[in-house]
């Protein structure tokens, strides 16, 4: 930044022009919202903090006697303000979950990948202290900070900063290697996991790290690791979210924060848009998103029954012989029901096409590309292991199941979160799951396991998947692996209609079983994904069975 420039910014906004404080607050809050989001990962205190701060700044700009020190001063408000958030914490209060993963956030907006994304995600296994103290050095390492300021901020000597953020990287390189073990494919690791709760936090951190170091499959680096202030030196400020200073409004505080900013000098404009309501959707009213009207209502009225297919019966457990399942077929809806204005639901068992049977010409719609925070191949293999995806175009979900390693009950994905629209156009990768696989050995008869050795059983009235299921977004939504009982992995592709096209209709020939199915009607009742809902669960396998959108 133009220190000259914000010097004259500074010295106008204490004298009262109004102009220089509106660019003074919008110049420097982006600075403010990464060091307090990536400080609180995110967590839904936020908005508070990163407002607190500013009123703090604008309220008590007057007393700033060197313009030069602006950014410092304004980097030890805000960390005063987080550690004041940090003992204002109950017990009831330490298990919230977090508004929007920042780590997440970070690798969207920033659109890292590799081993910068890997640093990204290792900041979720730090301890508060030590996400404070990174929330300052990554900004150092990215040249927003000099290490007198984050020292300053601290409250803590250079010399006594240097051994902390030495202990810190320690305890980042540990947490990098954790994220890079958890991406990878060990059956001790997996077997050490069977019971985390996907929530990443010191007792796990140490019980992993052990694991790594004792483990040559985890402990093996198959490429080189780059020093995370290599990785970090010159990312920009993560962009603040579309709309962000809306919700900084001042809740109970409206009338007394006002005056209180009037009689400092907030100008019109700016208190406009800091007192300015966020805009909240009433319970059980019909909104417009994305073009699509979508039904919502309060958590405890009885869903809308032409919100949902009817759920078919529960598949019973494969004979124990070698031929696959059974197929069952889709129940027809009632003549009375409606069609939900936005899509059906794919939640009923389906029958298998005939294996020659071509699909459906692919309807096109408009693709500018999808952004995924698991970059263009995103592996997940334990519950809990999530992306998020933003954008609109396609993306290929990719299932492969393990009933070798653990068959049984099956707990399906979830997409939660979900903004804007979200559509299951087609499947394909020439089979289904419960398809044979000739030649398999020991009666491994489908990719849902086989008589010797037990099957992967879906939830009652699931419909079957297939080895490759393509969705169709526009918007943003998280999928989440729920892994828990069946073993089983998904691999996750942005990808495009031509992708799409080429692989449904590949076979099947070549060792392929049938032909693809397209299930997209190209308009707004197409179907949407199983298990998919707009809330943002802080379990996502608790998702009903039956979607709600």
């Amino acid at each position: 930044m133009d220190s000259q420039h914000w010097r004259a910014v500074i010295t106008a906004a204490q004298a009262g022009d109004r102009r220089a404080l509106d660019e003074l607050v919008a110049g420097w809050l982006p600075l403010v919202y990464n060091i307090v989001g990536r400080a609180l990962n995110g967590h839904a205190d936020v908005d508070d903090v990163v407002q607190e701060t500013m009123l703090r700044a604008v309220g008590h700009l007057g007393s700033l006697r060197d313009p030069d020190s602006f950014r410092s001063w304004l980097v030890a408000i805000a960390m005063r303000q987080i550690r004041d958030r940090a003992r204002r914490k109950t017990p009831d209060r330490l298990e919230e979950a977090a508004a929007s993963d920042f780590a997440e956030l970070t690798v969207l907006r920033l659109q890292l990948e590799g081993q910068r994304r890997e640093v990204a995600e290792a900041v979720r296994w730090l301890d508060d202290e030590d996400r404070q103290l990174l929330s300052l050095w990554w900004l150092e390492v990215a040249g927003e900070l000099t290490r007198r300021e984050l020292a300053t901020a601290v409250g803590i000597t250079r010399q006594h900063a240097a051994v902390r953020v030495q202990r810190m990287k320690e305890r980042l390189e540990t947490s990098r290697g954790i994220v890079r073990a958890l991406d990878g494919a060990c059956p001790g690791l997996r077997e050490l996991t069977g019971r985390w709760d996907g929530r990443p936090d010191s007792v796990w951190r140490k019980r992993l790290a052990r694991h790594i170091r004792g483990c040559g499959y985890c402990g093996g680096t198959r490429e080189a690791v780059v020093p995370a202030e290599r990785l970090l030196a010159g990312i920009a400020l993560v962009p603040l979210p579309v709309g962000f200073t809306l919700s900084l409004a001042f809740g109970g505080k409206t009338a007394a924060a006002a005056t209180a900013a009037t009689s400092a000098g907030w100008s019109a404009k700016l208190l406009g848009a800091l007192t300015k309501p966020a805009v909240a959707v009433t319970a059980g009213a019909t909104i417009v998103a994305g073009g699509a009207y979508v039904v919502t209502q309060p958590p405890d009225a009885p869903p809308p029954r032409a919100a949902i297919a009817p759920t078919a019966t529960a598949t019973p457990e494969p004979p124990p012989s070698s031929a696959p399942p059974a197929p069952t077929t889709r129940s027809s809806p009632p003549a009375t029901e409606k069609t939900d204005p936005y899509g059906t639901v794919v939640d009923a068992v389906d029958r298998a096409p005939d294996p020659d049977a071509r699909p459906a010409a692919l309807p096109r719609r408009p693709e500018s590309g999808i952004t995924s925070t698991g970059g263009p191949k995103a592996v997940m293999q334990h519950r809990g292991d999530r992306l998020t995806l933003t954008g609109r175009g396609y993306v290929l979900v990719r299932w492969q199941i393990s009933p070798k390693s653990r068959p049984g009950a099956l707990v399906m994905p979830s997409w939660t979160g979900l903004k804007g629209r979200l559509f299951h156009v087609a499947s394909g990768g020439w089979r289904r799951m419960d398809d044979p696989l000739p030649g398999a050995p020991n009666g491994y008869a489908t990719g849902m396991g086989g008589p010797d050795i037990g099957y992967a059983v879906l939830p009652p009235g699931t419909q079957q998947m297939w080895q490759n299921e393509y969705f169709y977004l526009d918007g943003t939504v998280t999928l989440t692996q729920n892994e828990r009982g069946c073993d089983y992995g998904l691999t996750v592709f942005p990808s495009d209609r031509d992708a799409v096209v080429r692989d449904i209709n590949e076979g099947p020939a070549d060792g392929a079983i049938r032909y693809g199915l397209v299930r997209d009607t190209g308009t707004d009742s197409a179907p949407v994904p199983q298990y998919v809902t707009r809330s943002a669960p802080a379990d996502p396998a608790t998702v009903p069975q039956r979607s709600r959108v």
